[in-house]
């Protein structure tokens, strides 16, 4: 069957021929993601847990975020750690006009300064996730395609040879049957790694915002 179905792409036209290319193209691009995110998320579930804990346990901002910055190898805690010194390292005194970002008061600059954070982090781990909602919804119909092709090339290539025999069409069917089953095997992959990963990814979104709210009650509630 292998080698028939090799025969076959080889005597397709070029629909049949780029179908079954941008569905290789689609896998590998899947599992490219796939692979990507399950290390990401597998490190960020570790590290994240880690670094807001040993933040907690440190004396001062300085010592906390040295820390934070040692374990937070993805850096999706460090930048909203790093909005509460932002202050300390901006200048007080400034014969120039201030801008209107640093008019607002300290509790409103870390609000800001934590939204922005939480807004990178997000992009983060929801990285990748459109491409494999695509690929899910999409292969499929791709695998369909060339299905419905190749039946329609296999049918008008038999129909010149005269006599036509169940034997003669249960090969070439068969094997454009095939690209149906290859549009699936692409597409639930990337269905099942969509659902997981958008999972985590809500899990540790939300610990990132309780560690934000944290942070503003404790340090932005009495700033001034």
């Amino acid at each position: 069957m292998s080698a028939g179905l090799w025969q076959w792409l080889a005597q397709g036209d070029s629909v049949t021929r780029g179908t079954a290319a941008v569905m290789l193209i689609m896998s590998v691009l899947s599992w490219v993601v796939i692979l990507y995110k399950l290390w990401f998320m597998t490190v960020a579930r570790r590290c994240i847990p880690q670094a807001m804990e040993a933040f907690w346990q440190m004396p001062d901002i300085a010592q906390a975020q040295a820390r934070v910055q040692v374990l937070d190898r993805q850096a999706l805690v460090l930048p909203m750690v790093n909005t509460l010194s932002a202050d300390t390292a901006r200048p007080q005194t400034t014969s120039a006009p201030r801008p209107l970002a640093e008019r607002a008061d300290a509790g409103l600059r870390l609000m800001r300064g934590l939204r922005a954070a939480l807004g990178s982090a997000s992009r983060q781990l929801q990285w990748g996730q459109t491409l494999l909602a695509t690929i899910g919804a999409t292969a499929p119909f791709v695998g369909l395609l060339g299905t419905v092709w190749g039946i329609h090339h296999a049918l008008a290539v038999l129909a010149g040879t005269g006599q036509v025999g169940i034997e003669q069409l249960a090969g070439p069917v068969g094997e454009a049957l095939v690209m149906t089953a290859a549009g699936l095997a692409v597409a639930l992959p990337a269905v099942l790694a969509y659902n997981l990963m958008g999972r985590s990814a809500s899990t540790l979104e939300a610990l990132l915002e309780g560690f934000a709210h944290d942070l503003q009650a404790q340090f932005g509630a009495g700033a001034s």
